[in-house]
């Protein structure tokens, strides 16, 4: 499996949630009545969505993106002989 970087580099605004989520008694689903919850906007950059939220009298508040670290590992470490795991299929 491959971790791509696509749409990594967009601003997300999310809201948060207003009505605490409710347990279907018969079938067991997750309801709200809180609409803005499935809202999820995407920004180019940090100032739009800024911008976008106090035009809108939204309150909001800025998670700044972790650096991802990358472990390199080579495809051939999977037959190597000293491997820690059995291989498996």
């Amino acid at each position: 499996m491959q971790s791509g970087k696509a749409k990594t580099h967009l601003w997300v605004l999310e809201f948060d949630q207003e009505k605490p989520r409710t347990i279907d008694p018969i079938m067991g689903y997750t309801s709200s009545g809180d609409m803005r919850q499935q809202l999820r906007l995407t920004f180019e950059t940090a100032e739009q969505a800024i911008a976008y939220a106090e035009r809108n009298g939204i309150e909001y508040r800025v998670i700044a993106p972790k650096d991802a670290t990358r472990k390199n590992v080579s495809y051939s470490d999977n037959f190597r002989f000293n491997r820690m795991q059995p291989w498996t299929h």
